[in-house]
């Protein structure tokens, strides 16, 4: 909120609304001449939202759909400008907490993990469908797993046998897959990042990144500001490598500077 810095009276965008705990605040800094926007793909986030943000002092606009398709939304929604934008990207607390949302390992659900759960293919569509090359690869890419190779080679077994049912036994196989000398030195669960990497890849995470860093500059009004949370380094590179273009963009003089300064591609594998 502090890098934030919402203005009462602004027009202000939360792109991951969830629980709308980061939109009732900004909500309260607005006032009544103030106007929030929140966007969510997650339509449980959306009831959950509304209720936080009933008495909200500000007026409210809900739009269902991906930060991706920022510029989309707030178009259709009427609105040209905003002064700020927010985004916590990843999963939240409420997917983790529900098992039947499939993003847990800690207990038994269906193999899911979709932040919208209205369309497009779960996590086991994607395990049967994808070679093994390519699972292989959302597992090292973006899950930054070592044993990647290993884990898809088991997964896919375990499906063609009709064996995978629940995220634990998606988290069972990641148990088998790694040593237990690397295990033992990790802090972390062993399908911690499979399921990062299953997820990032069921959700587009990353491509839905890039598209909002590569829009959110034409949105801004002047003196406008964008505040990104950012949990694990494939993340964090594309908001940094943004955030550099853009301030070697603005220092340049106004004659000269790019329309658009540009995001670089995605670099996930190290």
């Amino acid at each position: 909120m502090h890098a934030l810095a919402p203005r009462q009276g602004g027009t202000y965008c939360d792109g991951t609304l969830g629980g709308a705990g980061h939109a009732l605040l900004i909500a309260q800094a607005l006032g009544p001449s103030g106007h929030l926007i929140g966007i969510d793909r997650d339509l449980v986030a959306h009831r959950a939202a509304r209720e936080v943000l009933a008495a909200a002092p500000c007026n409210v606009t809900l739009l269902h759909g991906t930060f991706g398709d920022v510029e989309t939304l707030l178009a259709a929604a009427g609105i040209a400008r905003v002064d700020g934008f927010l985004l916590d990207v990843g999963v939240s607390s409420p997917q983790l907490d529900h098992a039947e949302r499939g993003f847990s390992f800690m207990h038994a659900g269906p193999i899911d993990m979709r932040m919208d759960p209205s369309s497009g293919p779960t996590a086991l569509d994607l395990i049967k469908t994808s070679s093994e090359h390519e699972l292989s690869n959302i597992l090292r890419d973006y899950g930054e797993e070592r044993y990647a190779r290993r884990i898809a080679q088991m997964l896919q077994a375990a499906a063609a046998a009709d064996a995978l049912h629940t995220t634990l036994d998606v988290a069972k196989i990641c148990v088998e897959a790694i040593p237990k000398k690397d295990q033992a030195k990790s802090h972390i669960h062993a399908a911690t990042r499979t399921f990062q990497g299953l997820r990032i890849a069921v959700n587009r995470e990353l491509e839905q990144l890039e598209r909002f860093l590569e829009a959110f500059p034409r949105l801004l009004a002047p003196r406008g500001r964008c505040a990104i949370i950012s949990f694990h380094s494939l993340e964090d590179r594309l908001v940094k490598h943004a955030f550099r273009d853009l301030a070697w963009a603005s220092s340049l003089p106004q004659n000269t500077r790019p329309r658009q300064a540009s995001v670089p591609p995605r670099c996930a594998r190290s």
